[in-house]
């Protein structure tokens, strides 16, 4: 059998915030959750690392000024990590009530599927998505 090169699933995502204080408090505020790994220390972070999901999956912030020097980092971000949630309206209520900004209003994309997204305080997009297949996945996981 030949290893063939492939991607096996979402490893790390990370956004890029100027002020990582306000970004470490913000993004706790939201997740209910403190990062578990914060470099070089808790009270000057340059990286900050949360687990949160149903897989864990982790969420960086990097400090801006560690970004690529390719990067083009004015304005909102380009790529959007849709988060499964279980009520997107609610959740995008959630995110406008902490001060993040509508960026796609919550839209219905088919029968139980649902979108919105935001801009959060420092420039990063947030997806929401309410996904079927996401749903099939995690209910075949768990029903085995």
């Amino acid at each position: 059998m030949t290893n063939t090169p492939k991607l096996r699933g979402m490893a790390n995502v990370s956004f890029w915030a100027e002020d990582m204080k306000a970004a470490k408090e913000w993004y706790t505020k939201l997740l209910g959750v403190e990062p578990y790994f914060q470099s070089p220390d808790p009270d000057n972070p340059a990286y900050l690392e949360f687990r949160i999901g149903d897989f864990q999956d982790e969420l960086g912030i990097i400090d801006k000024k560690y970004a690529p020097q390719a990067a083009s980092l004015t304005g909102t971000g380009g790529a959007t990590l849709y988060w499964h949630v279980d009520d997107v309206a609610a959740m995008l209520e959630v995110l406008k009530g902490l001060g993040a900004a509508e960026y796609e209003p919550f839209t219905e994309r088919g029968v139980n599927w649902f979108t919105a997204s935001v801009v959060d305080p420092f420039g990063n997009i947030i997806g929401l998505i309410h996904s079927p297949h996401y749903k099939e996945i995690w209910n075949s996981i768990h029903s085995a």
